[in-house]
């Protein structure tokens, strides 16, 4: 098995979720190397217990640890310093998906969370909403979505290097965020389409 403080996150985030009482998604994790830059990105989707397939809410959780943030862990390792700490990048998106009536963009903006969780010292910042339709081959009926990202990042100061069990403590407020946030988006009284 790889010891890595990427990897001790990755742990710590599935915790968080699974503690929360969340459920991953069939064939939704990805662990992804950027072979030119070298980046490592992470990639998981959980939603609510019993949901339907595909599920009508779901959260979409990207870490990325960048070869800047290799690097920095590097010198750190090596030489047990480094001039800026290590961080990994965070995203959280919030899904709405299948629903039958293009989405209430303020109805819905405005159920969803102002603000994102703190992970660390920083809390994620909320960005603007994405709307999606996708329509069949035939161009009869469509699937409307909508979609809020919150994103910020994570340092790993010297204290948490040296003892990664502390990210568990960083990362354990994500997990109920996200439930309570998808909690929130389930309960509006949308039609959705039927499940597959």
């Amino acid at each position: 098995m790889l010891d890595h403080v990427f990897t001790d996150a990755i742990d710590a985030l599935r915790g968080s979720l699974e503690q929360a009482l969340l459920e991953r998604l069939a064939v939704e994790e990805h662990l992804n190397a950027d072979v030119l830059l070298g980046d490592l990105t992470f990639e998981t989707s959980y939603g609510l217990l019993g949901e339907t397939d595909p599920a009508r809410v779901r959260a979409d959780i990207t870490l990325l640890w960048s070869t800047w943030s290799q690097s920095s862990f590097r010198d750190w390792y090596v030489s047990e310093g480094f001039n800026e700490p290590p961080r990994i990048d965070i995203e959280v998106s919030l899904r709405i998906q299948r629903l039958v009536d293009p989405p209430d963009i303020e109805r819905l903006s405005s159920a969803a969370p102002a603000a994102g969780p703190m992970v660390g010292d920083e809390m994620l910042v909320r960005s603007g909403p994405t709307v999606e339709r996708v329509y069949d081959p035939d161009l009869t009926s469509c699937a409307n979505a909508f979609e809020l990202a919150y994103a910020g990042s994570y340092e790993l100061d010297e204290a948490t290097l040296e003892d990664s069990t502390r990210i568990d403590t960083e990362f354990a407020a994500l997990g109920g965020w996200i439930a309570s946030a998808l909690v929130r988006l389930g309960d509006l009284d949308l039609p959705h389409l039927p499940d597959e």
